[in-house]
């Protein structure tokens, strides 16, 4: 890997004032949601003190009536503001069992100057994420890094997607550094749930936060192309381009052609007859052509969507000032190359997890399609 180079860029600066001015304003609802509180608290202590001083007893029941109304909605606005951090989905990997990738993850933080993380976890998406949050008084990191993902890539490609996800952690220290970007959140999570418990409210929330989510949109769209420069510093612009090519071409053949494959068996068996993630490597390896995808989604064919989160792969390519290239040569996945000891106990996880979540309707379309048949078969 190349030294890392952590100067900020003219997207940085743009992302960096951009950040500051949305932790402002989440910053501002903070401090009005405390101000909120404080107020109901101190009149019901007011409102406690004059009841007690009271000497009339309707006078002091109305005046304790009062300050228990103003209890209740400090709760309730207590209740809006600590809702729930997500946190973390899929299986713990300890060091002990995948030292190597453990290994990895850390020299490439390091090479950032990213603190260490606080757990790596293995998903069954097709994606890897970070994900940091508030957490016992600190700020707790993580990374999630799909199964799938991990069969489809190499083991440079790996790195590089690596990077990009440790981009992202060097990106949100700009604008109020981690903390910021919790709080951006956490403002976003306070409206969704002020919207939720308060129907009546969400046309005019919609109003008054409207230019606050396209701010965070903006921001998530500069956030990926500032952690695709900070992985190309690290890693290469070219080898970057690679991994993001093979990263949409392979989820385009699981999407369209592994899984449909799947599932098209429950027409003839009453259970699969693979497990499709024990299996994922060998089909991936053995089904995807790159001659016949290649490039697919690179050429305008699809419309961007203009609330999506991220920008599309060709405008990524673009901003690397990469070619789209030729078709790579298969090699060992970086699955098998960091994971070989542990797939069969990571893939029989998702595969009973998938059959729990997709037995029944597994089994109602193996016996309408037993019906059909039975009725195709009888004599007109």
């Amino acid at each position: 890997m190349r030294p890392s180079c952590c100067a900020p860029s003219r997207l940085g600066i743009v992302y960096a004032r951009l950040a500051a001015r949305l932790t402002l304003a989440a910053g501002a609802g903070f401090l009005l949601f405390m101000l909120t509180c404080a107020g109901g608290l101190a009149a019901a202590a007011w409102g406690f003190y004059q009841g007690w001083e009271a000497g009339a007893p309707q006078t002091r029941a109305a005046w304790w009536l009062g300050a228990l109304a103003a209890l209740f909605g400090v709760r309730h606005v207590l209740g809006l503001s600590l809702l729930p951090v997500p946190g973390p989905r899929g299986i713990p990997l300890s060091h002990e069992a995948a030292g190597a990738l453990r290994y990895r993850i850390d020299e490439v933080g390091r090479r950032l100057s990213v603190p260490p993380l606080d757990g790596v976890w293995i998903t069954d998406e097709m994606n890897a994420a970070v994900l940091q949050r508030f957490s016992r008084g600190r700020i707790e990191t993580h990374m999630m890094i799909g199964l799938p993902l991990a069969h489809c890539l190499s083991r440079r490609q790996f790195l590089a997607v690596l990077a990009h996800e440790f981009g992202h952690l060097v990106t949100q220290r700009q604008g109020f550094g981690a903390r910021g970007a919790c709080l951006r959140a956490w403002w976003l999570r306070v409206a969704e749930g002020v919207a939720t418990r308060h129907p009546a409210l969400a046309p005019w929330l919609d109003r008054r936060f409207r230019r606050y989510t396209l701010g965070m949109l903006r921001l998530s769209r500069l956030e990926e192309f500032e952690a695709d420069a900070v992985a190309a510093r690290l890693v290469g612009r070219r080898l970057l381009g690679e991994a993001l090519i093979e990263v949409s071409e392979k989820d385009r053949f699981l999407r369209e052609d592994y899984w449909p494959k799947v599932l098209a068996q429950c027409e003839s068996a009453p259970e699969p007859c693979i497990r499709p993630y024990r299996d994922m490597g060998l089909g991936v390896a053995a089904g995807f052509h790159a001659h016949s995808v290649l490039h697919a989604g690179f050429c305008g064919s699809e419309a961007e969507d203009a609330g999506a989160l991220h920008p599309t792969p060709a405008d990524r390519l673009r901003a690397l000032r990469v070619p789209t290239g030729e078709a790579v040569p298969p090699e060992r996945s970086a699955a098998v190359h960091y994971l070989s000891a542990l797939l069969p106990q990571l893939s029989w996880a998702f595969d009973r997890h998938w059959w729990n979540f997709a037995g029944r309707s597994w089994r109602r379309a193996y016996r309408q399609a037993r019906h059909a048949l039975a009725a195709d078969d009888e004599p007109k």
